[in-house]
């Protein structure tokens, strides 16, 4: 029976040197490979049939611990190993809760990797033995990686029109929505920068979002 894999990496250089190791096993079927973990999810809404994800950690639009989060809910007969450059205690940590099944670094060799597949499969758990022992530990002694939320104060209208540049309005139709000229947005819009300590409209958001200023 051949083992159906999915990959999700940003990479297309690391892309191809995921493949070189997989191409070694002839049980090995990748069904297809994603940008992130957006694209991603969209390829399994069409076809789920994969037993296993290797999972890039920083990847645009969403990244490897938001879409094993998802894939755990969702399709939770699918199992995950993270592949990464990063062996650091708060991405092993999320990895881990979000319910990734195993956590690989990316220069593991061919055969640690079909192995670590096998494992997962199997019901095991595949890591490095430097992330393992860094997983025991977190597990023994759990941090607090949550961040801080900053102390912003920001006004009604200053709120509305963050909300109404989530959604991707420009300053007119923002100030029809809310019946104030563009200038009058444009420098509410100044003072949401300046409170924010931020520079365009996309670290606005992001930081609103993060804060719980505005929802996500």
């Amino acid at each position: 029976m051949s083992i159906k894999i999915a990959i999700a990496e940003d990479n297309s250089f690391l892309l191809k040197t995921i493949l070189e190791k997989l191409s070694f096993f002839e049980n090995i079927e990748v069904k297809f490979s994603a940008y992130n973990g957006l694209e991603l999810l969209e390829k399994l809404e069409k076809d789920s049939n994969v037993h296993l994800i290797l999972m890039d950690i920083e990847m645009p639009k969403m990244n490897g611990i938001e879409t094993v989060a998802q894939i755990s809910q969702k399709y939770p007969q699918i199992k995950t190993i993270m592949l990464t450059v990063f062996d650091d205690d708060e991405y092993i940590f999320k990895a881990i809760q979000a319910g990734a099944n195993g956590y690989f670094l990316k220069e593991v060799d061919p055969k640690t990797l079909m192995q670590g597949i096998i494992d997962t499969l199997e019901g095991g758990a595949a890591m490095t033995p430097s992330v393992a022992m860094k997983a025991l530990k977190l597990l023994r002694n759990p941090p607090d990686f949550s961040e801080p939320v900053e102390d912003i104060k920001l006004t009604a209208r200053e709120i509305e029109i963050l909300e109404q540049t989530s959604k991707g309005l420009n300053y007119n139709q923002i100030g029809e929505n809310l019946f104030i000229s563009p200038k009058t947005v444009r420098k509410h819009t100044e003072n949401i920068y300046q409170k924010l300590q931020v520079h365009s409209k996309l670290e606005a958001v992001q930081k609103a979002v993060k804060n719980r200023i505005i929802e996500g």
